[in-house]
């Protein structure tokens, strides 16, 4: 991903899904980028994204992410508007060591770590 970065500075959309993809190492040397499509991976760490600035879409869908708490790298990510993440752990539980309690709800979890998000799974994210 960092040559793409260095090679393509201006590059504002990065289409990646389904290519194995286990780790973003890297994705801060893409400073443009406005969209990042990278589901159906198995990248379960965030923080690589924290550096994207101008970043506004992130599709996550169908990764590895298992703690809730990595979305506050995104939450750093002050332009995200619009952010998927279903078919990720973090849907039916806050983390891997938590059993499944009923009253967790994912959509409330992720809208307090990243407050600005306005769409979350295609849903306006606020509603929870």
């Amino acid at each position: 991903i960092r040559d793409l970065g260095t090679t393509l500075s201006h590059l504002h959309v990065l289409w990646m899904a389904r290519c194995g993809l286990s780790d973003l190492d890297g994705i801060s040397s893409c400073r443009s980028l406005k969209e990042l499509y990278i589901a159906y991976n198995n990248i379960s760490d965030l923080s690589q994204l924290t550096w994207l600035d101008h970043l506004k879409v992130l599709d996550l869908e169908g990764n590895n992410i298992e703690d809730i708490n990595q979305m506050q790298y995104l939450g750093l990510c002050c332009k995200l508007s619009h952010l998927t993440v279903e078919g990720n752990l973090i849907c039916l539980k806050p983390n891997a060591e938590s059993a499944e309690a009923p009253d967790y709800n994912y959509r409330a979890e992720v809208k307090k770590l990243i407050p600005h998000l306005e769409y979350l799974d295609e849903i306006p994210a606020s509603q929870t």
